[in-house]
């Protein structure tokens, strides 16, 4: 009977998708590029892997309204990373562990065994003592209809541990044991909570990975953990730090003790729209991260939470984004070379020189597209930098290089009518020759990736079709650019 509930569930919210879906695909601020639900309300991406040689997206949603509310998985397949096939929805609440109306299923992750697909999920119920989440599991034979486990729950939180802060469990295999990470709050301050088991169905806690000593915030969301070159990864989305959205600790790690040693944490982006990264591996042994282009704390600035809930849709994903270690430990995210299959259009310029007037700068239909350049540091005498992105009817999104300061920024407080706020990181330009800018923009959004791939700036920006321009100046002397490359982005 339980398992015909689940099916009765995902039936009836198929049907509510199905019967909103064209009609969403008509709006105005759909991405062109951006992976984004049928209809409905996303969120965090969950259980990305390969599968029988495909790619295989979940994600968190709600098909029944375009706002948060009870959590189901969706799920979409695709060869490239980019061109997507939407398949019946993954997870439906149903059982007395993930059937609180404000709770459903929660965020978890996916492994692949005796050529099985398992999902390990966060289930949360409130059964008359208060909000519990406990870590479950769910498997397919053919990867697309699951079924959950009888056993179900596997995990519970520890009695020091809140009961409602024990979510987002990432599995992974090493050797002949299964390891687990899961997010955690404890004296109101962040950790991820390490688990080891034999057979994934039976788990036994096995270390504290790492945890805040004030600075990362109340409680760590989402964490991940790989293996990077010789050293270790662990990222996660610290709830409380303000606008912190995304981190990532490198280290040295042992199986052996479950100890992890970090002596790097940095922002994986300091955008205002970037959280709940998960990453895996592709085919061919690249680390690619995938995360949400939104974030808690930052949506109620938005006017009615965002303009895209009126047709019907809300959320999607950022750029899916390789991981690579650098020699000093940093780690650099560069988006996918699947991208280069989009462009359109192509625009190359070798050199020129900015000034305060104005440059226009051409680049697809100037709603989506691609620019990368580089700034000669050993030329330019200009203390600022500005790129004006999806400019028109009075509004832009501006992005500052701050060359005296050190410092770059995004300001999207005029960009739409919608969105607020100004992301600001830290450029360290001592002893470069240049620095380099990639961009990415769609109709609700804009990437920016700098210095090596280090420094990056992720924001939703809901602006209009008329919104088509771009400029470029300098201010106090000049600007040298070299090797500019635009080009538009279409996906079909």
């Amino acid at each position: 009977m339980e398992r015909n509930l689940m099916q009765l569930n995902i039936q009836r919210a198929q049907e509510e998708i199905d019967r909103k879906k064209e009609l969403v695909s008509k709006g105005s601020m759909r991405q062109e590029y951006h992976f984004m639900p049928q209809a409905g309300w996303m969120n965090d991406p969950n259980g990305l892997i390969c599968f029988r040689g495909k790619y295989h997206f979940f994600y968190q949603c709600n098909p029944y309204g375009a706002f948060w509310d009870c959590m189901y998985w969706g799920h979409a397949v695709s060869e490239d990373l980019i061109h997507w096939e939407y398949l019946p929805l993954a997870l439906a609440p149903s059982e007395s562990y993930d059937d609180y109306p404000k709770g459903g299923c929660f965020s978890g992750s996916a492994i692949v065994c005796e050529d099985k697909l398992f999902l390990m999920y966060t289930g949360t119920a409130n059964n008359g003592n208060g909000v519990e989440q406990t870590q479950c599991i769910a498997y397919s034979t053919d990867g697309i209809h699951f079924e959950k486990y009888g056993g179900n729950p596997v995990l519970r939180a520890p009695k020091e541990i809140k009961a409602d802060c024990f979510r987002d469990p990432k599995v992974w295999k090493h050797g002949d044991t299964y390891y687990m990470v899961c997010g955690a709050s404890r004296d109101n301050k962040g950790l991820a909570l390490l688990y080891r088991s034999k057979d994934m169905f039976h788990w036994s806690f096995f270390n504290v990975l790492a945890e805040s000593r004030g600075e990362w915030g109340f409680m760590w969301e989402c964490p991940d953990f790989f293996q990077a070159g010789d050293q270790y990864v662990l990222t996660f989305s610290p709830m409380g730090a303000g606008d912190h959205t995304s981190v990532y600790m490198v280290g040295d790690f042992d199986y052996e003790t479950g100890k992890f040693d970090y002596y790097i944490s940095k922002e994986i982006d300091w955008g205002l729209d970037y959280y709940a990264p998960q990453s895996f591996e592709t085919m061919d042994g690249r680390r690619i991260m995938v995360a949400w282009a939104n974030e808690w704390e930052w949506m109620p600035l938005w006017k009615d939470w965002g303009p895209s809930y009126r047709e019907g849709w809300s959320g999607f994903f950022n750029l899916p984004r390789e991981v690579r270690k650098k020699p000093d430990g940093l780690l650099q995210f560069v988006p996918v070379k699947e991208l280069e299959n989009l462009r359109v259009n192509p625009i190359k310029k070798e050199k020129f020189v900015l000034e305060e007037q104005e440059t226009e700068i051409k680049a697809g239909d100037g709603i989506c597209y691609e620019i990368k350049f580089n700034l000669d540091l050993q030329e330019t005498t200009a203390d600022q930098v500005e790129m004006k992105l999806r400019c028109g009817d009075g509004k832009n999104t501006v992005c500052l290089f701050d060359l005296k300061k050190g410092e770059m920024s995004v300001d999207r407080n005029f960009g739409d009518g919608w969105s607020r706020g100004i992301s600001r990181s830290i450029l360290n330009l001592k002893e470069k020759n240049e620095l380099d800018v990639h961009v990415f923009v769609d109709c609700s959004s804009v990437e920016i990736f700098a210095d090596q791939y280090s420094n990056n700036h992720s924001n939703n920006v809901f602006a209009s079709d008329k919104q088509n321009q771009i400029f470029m100046s300098a201010y106090g002397g000049k600007a040298v650019i070299s090797g500019l490359e635009t080009y538009g982005l279409k996906l079909s």
